[in-house]
């Protein structure tokens, strides 16, 4: 099949009117941020392969809802995730696209970098996975080697990425800091991971996505349902309530360390609500797209389930923080009780969801 690619190599930035002469730029690339790092770069790398879809949809369609209780004593605060690991919402959603997925590693900082530059100079973006400490501009400085980004260009001295809004959307960092962030080590990190995407000329309609929905729908909702350990999905969430009222004695400093935890919940990337604003969004866009279906009624339903755990969510957060700023305890222990709340509307809709199945193909939902 034919194959596009959009855009070509332009000696400046339509993105970032400081790029300086010379540099080498990809043109033609989207520099608006999201609000998480892994769907900003994928809507970077499928936009301009000619494929334009909502953020939450490429959340949705790469099946990025999860949860994780993380603690160990290696850890100085415990987590709480919200989404997959990182790389495998991409590998989802390129598989359900069929989109191809050309990704790299390599323990050669050297090789990693001919990578990209080679991409670059063809005149394609490339996403990278990263630790967010070492980029210069990120706003908090903390280690995250799970960190996305796509890079559509670079200099003598700089890197040219797009990360999400709340870091700036076009930004760059020098490329000695660029080196230092590909090469982290620890937990989530990869080995110089870098890749690119091509998409079918055939599959250039964003309506050929929908028979996808509901094979993405289903597989979150088994794995949320079904995990292989208590720390994660549903059972996750339970463990969570319980282990929540003890962080005032599990950390070290609790105004510092709780408010910590809570903003990483809500204002880390996470399109706030532990990502529930995203997938909510996400069964949103469906509900329309599927207009007409029995499982329309399901997904609706599905939506406002996770409308309501957003919320709540969201006052999960503000109950850990408060916890911290004022030194009582008795906030955990209501986040605690919100968190068993929580768990049961969010099992409730995962097991809707689950019993889904594919429209018939001679009666397909309408596409817009």
């Amino acid at each position: 099949m034919a194959r596009q690619r959009v855009g070509g190599l332009t000696d400046e930035s339509a993105s970032d009117a400081s790029t300086p002469p010379g540099a080498r730029i990809v043109g033609g690339v989207a520099s608006t941020g999201g609000m998480h790092c892994e769907t900003t770069a994928l809507g970077v790398l499928l936009s301009h392969a000619g494929l334009d879809l909502s953020e939450s949809m490429l959340f949705g369609l790469g099946g990025g809802l999860s949860f994780i209780y993380w603690d160990s004593k290696q850890q100085e605060l415990p987590f709480l995730g919200g989404r997959v690991k990182p790389f495998v919402l991409t590998q989802n959603l390129t598989r359900r696209l069929g989109v191809e997925l050309r990704a790299l590693e390599t323990t050669s900082p050297r090789k990693a970098w001919e990578q990209v530059r080679s991409s670059i100079d063809d005149g394609s973006p490339v996403g990278l996975q990263l630790d967010s400490h070492d980029l210069e501009y990120f706003g908090s400085p903390v280690h995250f080697a799970g960190h996305v980004v796509a890079m559509y260009g670079y200099d003598a001295e700089r890197a040219y990425l797009v990360d999400t809004a709340q870091q700036g959307g076009a930004v760059s960092t020098s490329l000695a800091s660029l080196a230092r962030a590909r090469a982290a080590r620890g937990p989530m990190s990869a080995r110089h991971r870098s890749f690119t995407m091509m998409v079918e000329a055939a599959n250039m309609d964003a309506g050929q996505h929908i028979p996808a929905l509901i094979p993405a729908i289903t597989a979150c909702a088994e794995d949320f349902l079904s995990p292989p350990i208590a720390n994660l999905g549903g059972r996750g969430i339970r463990t969570a309530a319980r282990r929540v009222p003890s962080w005032f004695t599990r950390v070290d400093r609790p105004d510092r360390d709780l408010p910590v935890i809570a903003t990483l919940m809500e204002r880390a990337g996470t399109g706030g609500a532990l990502f529930r604003n995203l997938y909510r969004d996400f069964l949103t866009e469906c509900h329309g797209l599927l207009d007409g279906e029995p499982s329309a009624d399901v997904v609706e339903q599905a939506r406002d389930r996770f409308a309501e755990s957003a919320l709540l969510w969201t006052r999960v957060a503000g109950l850990i923080e408060q916890a911290g700023v004022v030194g009582e305890s008795a906030h955990l222990v209501e986040a605690s009780q919100l968190l068993e709340h929580i768990a049961t509307i969010e099992i409730s809709a995962m097991t809707a969801l689950s019993t889904l199945t594919a429209a018939d193909p001679d009666h397909s939902p309408r596409r817009t």
